[in-house]
């Protein structure tokens, strides 16, 4: 049960602190809509979606207005397509796309996901086509969003899919040009992806979540931000506990939204997503919460610190508040959504570098980096076998999403509107990996994974 004062203080956290709910994701399972005939699978899987989210943006709507909390998304997410299309063609793979695409817009949902696929060990011919269709999948939609999973603690890290993905990011920047290659905002390659993450470009139903559930992302950046200034001789045991109480007011937000579009949908609950999500206002920003904490500039020395304190705060009090947590929890760096991030790009404070060692202690990797359109495949492999190495070897979920902006060099600047924002095409380090990259094979899992 909620009290009236906590619903008091969640609409103060909206009126002075940017608080909204980041999404309602509605998860729906497509096991039992599967057909060897591309047509009956789409036809089969329309009648499901539209009879679990047929009626999410009036739900969403009406929340919106009952408790004042702004909902920005509203998303759905699908059992990984590659699971249900062993048998298709390209030009099926690429209309069952398509139709996904259209269903979303027919809904008015702004982002679908479960273009996906999970690739941990072998790298079949049909995994391959799939993941090959994906470029032509997203230049062909608007609102379809994809990942791979190519890595996880127990399974090892798969590099002959790394080395592909290299050039399929490229193709897909190449095919969204005329965009500042957008496509490539909705496309994440992972390390151990959860089941059940809210967040896009990501998010997909897990085979063990049931036939549907609805997950929730929280937001609230600029609320965490407005109480630390009021802390600004306290000591950081005092700073750590301020953070704690601000995540447990954030997902508690988060629970009661939650538990009403259960009821109104009539869909179980999932989880919440503790995340902390940025978007491009200031005062709105991770960037600016690390330098309320005390560094000088993000990307400065102290700035991963900092954010291995913000992160372990914000999951510790939000996992009291909320009956179910999961997701990926914890603060997103996503920079180009992050206006002290892009900030810290265009002071020079922030690089690459620093930005793969944030990952280390954040809730996902290496987010909406732009890199010149020219960058090699390889160097893109590299990032990627970087990124994914922390995530397998710390047992911990990490991702890529790296935007190789077509036409653009060093220094320009790339505008995608809305909550992805915009930032200036980074520097990179063009030392090549390729010898490494083409070796190819699957590297063992390590030997934590061993310890159970």
């Amino acid at each position: 049960m909620f009290t009236s004062q906590e619903i008091i203080e969640t609409i103060n956290m909206v009126k002075q602190s940017n608080l909204d709910i980041r999404t309602i994701t509605v998860g729906i399972s497509l096991f039992d809509c599967s057909s060897d005939i591309p047509q009956r699978f789409i036809d089969n899987m329309r009648k499901k979606i539209i009879k679990y989210a047929g009626n999410l943006k009036n739900v969403a709507n009406e929340i919106e207005d009952m408790f004042g909390l702004p909902i920005v998304n509203r998303r759905v997410a699908l059992t990984p397509i590659s699971l249900l299309t062993f048998s298709y063609s390209y030009e099926d793979l690429i209309k069952v796309a398509t139709a996904i695409d259209d269903i979303a817009k027919e809904l008015e949902v702004d982002l679908i996901g479960g273009y996906s696929a999970a690739v941990h060990k072998n790298y079949d011919e049909n995994t391959r086509k799939f993941i090959s269709s994906i470029p032509d999948a997203l230049a062909s939609t608007d609102r379809l969003c994809s990942s791979v999973d190519v890595g996880t603690t127990r399974s090892g890290i798969n590099l002959d899919v790394i080395a592909h993905l290299g050039f399929i990011i490229k193709e897909i920047a190449q095919k969204t040009k005329d965009k500042d290659s957008f496509g490539c905002a909705r496309f994440v390659v992972f390390a151990n992806a959860p089941d059940d993450n809210p967040f896009m470009a990501g998010a997909f139903h897990g085979t063990g979540e049931g036939d549907c559930s609805i997950n929730v992302g929280i937001s609230g950046p600029g609320v965490v931000k407005r109480a630390l200034e009021e802390k600004k001789d306290a000591s950081i045991d005092e700073i750590y506990e301020t953070i704690k109480k601000m995540a447990f007011k954030i997902t508690r937000a988060g629970q009661l939204v939650l538990q009403y579009a259960c009821k109104k949908l009539g869909i179980p609950a999932g989880i919440v997503d503790l995340s902390l999500a940025p978007t491009p206002k200031v005062g709105d920003s991770i960037a600016e919460i690390l330098e309320e904490i005390g560094i000088d500039k993000v990307g400065g020395y102290g700035t991963t610190f900092a954010l291995a304190i913000l992160n372990d705060a914000v999951k510790k009090g939000g996992a009291m508040a909320a009956t179910f947590t999961g997701g990926l929890s914890g603060a997103f760096i996503p920079v180009s959504e992050d206006s002290g991030m892009v900030k810290g790009v265009e002071s020079g404070s922030l690089t690459l570098e620093k930005l793969e060692a944030m990952t280390s202690v954040c809730s996902v990797g290496l987010d909406m980096i732009v890199v010149p359109g020219d960058v090699e495949p390889e160097l893109i492999s590299g990032m990627i076998a970087d990124e994914i190495a922390i995530g397998v070897y710390n047992n911990k979920t990490t991702a890529v999403r790296v935007i190789p902006a077509y036409g653009k060099k060093e220094g320009d600047e790339v505008n995608f509107g809305g909550l992805l924002g915009g930032s200036k095409v980074m520097k990179i380090n063009r030392s090549s990996p390729k010898r490494l990259i083409e070796r190819g094979g699957r590297v063992p899992p390590p030997i934590i994974s061993l310890r159970n």
